[in-house]
């Protein structure tokens, strides 16, 4: 049984008996002709039957109307006859994203008790302040149009949380998908070996142009221009870019990323919380507060 006709079926089992406002068929009255007669019920069972508080008006528990559906499947198709369509659907609709919701809050709820540490050293390219209570980490790749919408995300954060927010950006470029991911972030880190607060410029003029890293001749001739605007050397950059050092630090982050199990991009860290995913600002600042940082 896969997940959505699971869904619809627990919905079924759960909404049909009360739906129906006394509609829904007992066993007995549903059943086959053929089928045996349940046993007389004992005075004793009756009396807990009366008791039982997960009753409805007509007097069938969801646990017998389950076990009913287990001896009579044909019961299935005639409660959904029965009930209101348009109510039902939305009860499985409002079922599934309140299990939903529960599943992200029990995920939510592991990732802040066991949060991640990224590698952060006396090298780490921090924008803000070094001592800022809210550290933001993101794992992306510049030619990702997800990635583009993280970027106005943090843009977002940066401007809201001011000097309580710290930001640091690693390089996971997907070279598979984006052929102009890899060779953005070797310039980005020979950008930093010349300046590191003016990486921070290159790195917003790359997301916000990303519609010139389509092509390998209009992107390299891009990053040129964006170095020689900065007022650093083109070709020593160029010349660091092919270096084996920036690219055996792109492909340190990209192995922090993976470890901590991000696969797609963008992917972030909150004080070691991870957020996969280009959420809204609200979402950061849903788990900000849970981590009682809004103070």
């Amino acid at each position: 049984m896969n997940r959505s006709f699971r869904a619809v079926f627990v919905a079924l089992l759960a909404f049909a008996p009360y739906a129906a406002a006394g509609d829904a068929p007992s066993a007995s009255a549903a059943a086959p002709a053929a089928a045996p007669a349940a046993p007389a019920a004992t005075p004793a069972k009756t009396a807990a039957k009366k008791a039982s508080a997960d009753k409805p008006a007509h007097g069938i528990s969801r646990a017998e109307f389950a076990q009913a559906l287990a001896d009579y499947p044909d019961l299935v198709e005639q409660a959904f006859l029965k009930i209101d369509k348009v109510k039902f659907f939305q009860f499985v609709i409002d079922s599934q994203k309140a299990a939903q919701a529960a599943d992200e809050k029990k995920e939510l709820d592991a990732a802040i008790a066991n949060p991640f540490s990224p590698k952060i050293d006396a090298k780490t390219r921090i924008r803000g302040d070094k001592d800022a209570p809210i550290t933001l980490v993101e794992y992306s790749d510049f030619e990702c149009p997800y990635c583009g919408k993280g970027f106005r995300v943090v843009e977002e954060l940066r401007d809201k949380y001011g000097k309580k927010l710290r930001f640091i950006y690693k390089n996971m470029p997907l070279v598979n998908l984006h052929p102009q991911a890899m060779p953005a972030a070797r310039w980005l880190e020979a950008v930093a070996i010349q300046s590191p607060e003016k990486a921070w410029l290159f790195h917003d003029q790359m997301f916000e142009n990303q519609e010139k890293l389509g092509d390998p001749k209009t992107a390299n001739a891009f990053f040129h221009k964006t170095v020689k605007d900065l007022g650093l050397d083109d070709k020593k950059a160029e010349k660091d870019a092919a270096s084996a050092a920036v690219q055996a630090k792109i492909d340190a982050d990209s192995a922090e990323a993976q470890k901590f199990g991000f696969s797609g991009t963008p992917g972030f860290l909150v004080n070691g919380v991870a957020v996969r995913g280009a959420y809204p600002p609200q979402y950061f600042d849903m788990l900000i507060t849970r981590l009682g940082l809004n103070n």
